[in-house]
């Protein structure tokens, strides 16, 4: 299954797939290394008990870097966001998901590039135009965190040793981190929103993007006090409408047919009301004790 939430921005970098190579120098932040040949095999040797998110660690190895200047709520976000681990074993593999790096952007530009070159039914020829404006796009959502995300998967398959780029999401937590021109129609910018899903062909329909998306939702209960996550979907995206469906999404409001006058496809807003987390109860318990 293709999940492509919203195609707002697109790619940078070689036309052909990159396959990422993970260094265990950081038993709990392992990075993707970019060899100078084409292809390379993900090399990982931290078991899968050491994808917890719960490590007291204050500091990485490589420190996330935004370009400005941060308060100290900001910094502890940061912290959080680089911390954020999400594993799954499916039935074919291992799945990892975790925060973009910035040596990591060139996969995830080459990612999303394709996916929307083939959601917009555009030649390959126009990849490297895709990559050029997803690429200047990546830097730019990278200087919001941490109001916003990119989220990684990365996939194992069983039986394999070596990790590969298997998808990523796009977040959005707040005000701050919005969208100056999201598509329509518009969600609230103070809400939390899911943009720019995409997953590599091989690997589609194995649950990749369901994990994604509650990988997702899970960090926005982390990173955000607001519990309505928006999000959108093309009309003609059956398959991921569904998903959205399953996982509790519901249509907000769907652009008029007018919009095809743009040359735009139409696409659904939808929306969904998060969960209270165990953590938020304990908080608002505590609260409630204090008054």
């Amino acid at each position: 299954m293709a999940e492509t939430v919203s195609i707002s921005i697109s790619p940078r970098c070689h036309p052909h797939r990159h396959f990422l190579c993970l260094s265990a120098t950081n038993h709990r932040y392992p990075y993707l290394r970019f060899p100078k040949r084409n292809h390379c095999n993900l090399s990982f040797s931290v078991s899968a008990s050491h994808f917890s998110s719960s490590s007291s660690s204050s500091s990485l190895q490589n420190p996330l870097q935004t370009g400005r200047f941060l308060t100290n709520e900001e910094l502890e976000k940061l912290e959080l966001l680089g911390n954020y681990s999400y594993h799954q074993q499916l039935e074919s593999g291992l799945l990892w998901v975790r925060l973009m790096r910035a040596e990591e952007m060139d996969m995830t530009v080459t990612l999303l590039s394709e996916s929307f070159a083939e959601s917009m039914m555009m030649g390959t020829g126009y990849v490297k135009l895709l990559e050029f404006l997803v690429k200047n796009y990546l830097i730019e959502r990278r200087e919001t965190m941490p109001h916003s995300a990119t989220l990684l998967g990365i996939y194992r398959e069983n039986g394999e040793e070596d990790f590969e780029l298997a998808g990523t999401v796009e977040l959005t937590f707040n005000k701050k981190g919005a969208n100056a021109n999201p598509p329509t129609p518009n969600p609230p910018k103070n809400s939390p929103y899911i943009c720019n899903m995409a997953v590599r062909k091989p690997l589609r329909r194995r649950g990749i993007g369901w994990h994604l998306l509650k990988a997702g939702e899970e960090l926005i209960t982390k990173m955000s006090s607001s519990r309505e996550v928006y999000l959108h979907c093309r009309i003609i995206d059956e398959g991921p409408f569904n998903m959205y469906m399953k996982a509790g999404y519901g249509v907000v409001k769907t652009d008029s047919i007018l919009t095809l006058l743009t040359f735009q496809r139409r696409r659904h807003l939808m929306r969904k009301e998060l969960p209270i987390s165990e953590n938020d109860s304990a908080q608002d318990i505590s609260n409630e004790q204090l008054t």
